[in-house]
């Protein structure tokens, strides 16, 4: 990896003398970004002033950012799952034209293949966001997938990936919150926001903790 990965293993001891132990990697992650480790644990953050908590992130540092594509959980069928994945598409390369990364929220497990466990982007398709945050759905649980798909993508890119399993009480999105912000636009279930003053995102890579704030005025601007 050449840089601070998490790595998860596996241990077998033998019993015999003449047979040697086991080691095995399961899975291993690149830390997404690495611009000097943060110390904050975010333990006193008012969950008020959060867009969202986790504590499974990958990636390290401070984000802002002024747009947000999120896919809203209370209208998103998962019957629709590949119509959602276009037009994230299109918002992903009219963005990427105007030079504006964002902050991308849905539900369910991104890039899964298949369609009624999540949204099946594809890297194109999406990269453009500098953060993206993974949830479950509204009335289904799935396992996340914590960016498996997209590992690569993510430690080269420099993305922070946020994972969110509010059934195992990890971490929360603020959904009212979200609903209640006017879109510069609207496709279906695919929701653009911006923001006049900046999301803040910080990731605690030691920790695997990260917070996003709410834009200070509180309020979204869609003329901005």
């Amino acid at each position: 990896m050449n840089r601070p990965a998490e790595i998860e293993f596996a241990v077998k001891l033998s019993k015999r003398a003449d047979e040697p132990h086991e080691f095995a990697f399961l899975q291993m992650r690149p830390l997404a970004i690495t611009q000097g480790f943060e110390e904050d644990d975010f333990t006193d953050a008012d969950p008020a002033a959060l867009v969202a908590r986790s504590p499974m992130v990958l990636g390290n540092g401070v984000v802002e950012l002024h747009d947000a594509i999120v896919v809203d959980r209370e209208h998103f069928d998962r019957g629709t799952s590949l119509d959602v994945a276009h037009e994230i598409a299109r918002y992903n390369a009219e963005l990427h034209v105007q030079g504006r990364p964002y902050l991308l929220i849905g539900v369910g497990r991104w890039g899964s293949a298949d369609p009624w466990l999540g949204i099946p982007v594809s890297w194109p398709q999406i990269d453009g966001a500098r953060v993206i945050v993974e949830t479950g759905f509204r009335d289904f649980s799935v396992m996340p997938s914590q960016g498996s798909h997209f590992f690569q993508n993510l430690s080269s890119f420099q993305v922070g990936y946020f994972t969110i399993n509010p059934d195992a009480r990890q971490g929360f999105v603020d959904w009212e919150w979200l609903e209640a912000q006017a879109a510069v636009s609207e496709r279906g279930s695919v929701r653009h926001l911006r923001f006049e003053q900046p999301i803040v995102v910080r990731m605690n890579g030691r920790l695997s903790e990260g917070v996003i704030f709410k834009p200070v005025a509180g309020e979204g601007d869609a003329g901005a």
